[in-house]
């Protein structure tokens, strides 16, 4: 019995100058863990007559209990003061004028959006706008992609009580842009777009697209590398190598999967690159026959090229961010190391 209250009076001793929790779990193990003292004393209850068990085991638990509850309220304790320690450090007064030294900067995401548009503009390319809340048209049908169609439920679409949705895609801007727009033409369409999927480090519910159309005489598949490649190159700031794997989009006829070769790895093969040597960039193709009579373009004497990509994906590989949730959590220490 003395062998236990001096345990318990050790490890509540010990517990006051914990500091942290690291600190406080190493202080569970070695106070209650399976290997402690108090369990030591416990295990040697067998050599014990059964009345000095009873009485010991009573003790025993209720010093088990004590500890952990005293393990719990330190934990609260500590928890409370590494978060005003954090709120006094991080606390910002709004209401005090901004010092010139200390100025706000671009989102990431909109910066490389900038980006990419100054390139394609440079190519005679427009930028498209078009709005968020969209129909089942634009978003769907003109797309090629009727309402029995598979790709609708690969979308996961937020629908309202009216019948419009978020837009899945900013391909209803190209839609938008072929009704009024007579070709030949060139455009892009950056922009938000939202999709009901379930969140986690690679997926988002609401991220950014930038999509692409050219609608003109005698396109062919090379024009369309041979634009791409030129995007990659300005973004990257050098020549990279892409291949093209077909893939299936409805709105596009042939369709395909642009890679490119890692740029961490050199093809060699890394984790960000599942050891293949190639990232998968973007998702497109020559413009579906249908998207354009849907239009009312004809077929038999324009065709073009289409593409799409997330702009979430591409800065992220730039900076080497592990968490797509990041750019929309609001946290200021995110943003401004990426200034």
């Amino acid at each position: 019995m003395n062998e236990l209250k001096s345990i318990e009076s050790q490890a509540l001793q010990a517990l006051e100058s914990v500091t942290s929790i690291p600190e406080l779990d190493q202080w569970k193990s070695t106070h209650l863990g399976k290997k402690s003292s108090l369990m030591g004393v416990l295990k040697g209850m067998k050599d014990a007559t059964p009345e000095m068990r009873k009485e010991m085991g009573a003790e025993a638990n209720r010093i088990k209990k004590g500890l952990g509850a005293s393990w719990e309220k330190r934990r609260q304790e500590i928890s409370e003061a590494e978060v005003n320690a954090r709120l006094e450090k991080e606390w910002l007064d709004i209401t005090l004028p901004l010092s010139h030294d200390e100025q706000g900067h671009l989102h990431p995401i909109t910066r490389y959006s900038r980006k990419i548009e100054d390139i394609f503009t440079k190519m005679g390319f427009k930028v498209l706008e078009g709005p968020l809340v969209e129909d089942d048209w634009h978003n769907f049908e003109a797309l090629n992609i009727p309402p029995e169609h598979p790709a609708r439920d690969m979308q996961d679409t937020f629908f309202m009580t009216n019948g419009s949705l978020l837009r899945t895609h900013t391909s209803s801007v190209q839609i938008r842009t072929m009704e009024k727009i007579q070709p030949p033409f060139r455009g892009i369409a950056p922009g938000r777009v939202f999709r009901n999927e379930e969140v986690d480090a690679c997926h988002d519910n609401t991220f950014y697209q930038v999509e692409g159309i050219l609608i003109d005489k005698d396109i062919s598949v090379a024009n369309m590398k041979y634009f791409l490649r030129t995007m990659l190159r300005e973004i990257f700031e050098k020549d990279v190598e892409v291949r093209l794997r077909h893939g299936y989009f409805p709105f596009v006829e042939p369709g395909f999967e642009l890679d490119l070769r890692c740029l961490l790895c050199e093809g060699k093969g890394c984790p960000a690159c599942k050891h293949v040597g190639w990232s998968e960039l973007m998702g497109c193709g020559m413009v579906h026959p249908k998207v354009l009579e849907a239009c009312n373009i004809d077929p038999e004497v324009w065709g073009g090229f289409a593409f799409g990509m997330g702009l979430n994906r591409l800065v992220m590989n730039h900076y080497d961010i592990d968490n797509i949730r990041h750019f929309v959590s609001g946290d200021l220490r995110f943003v401004q190391q990426l200034n």
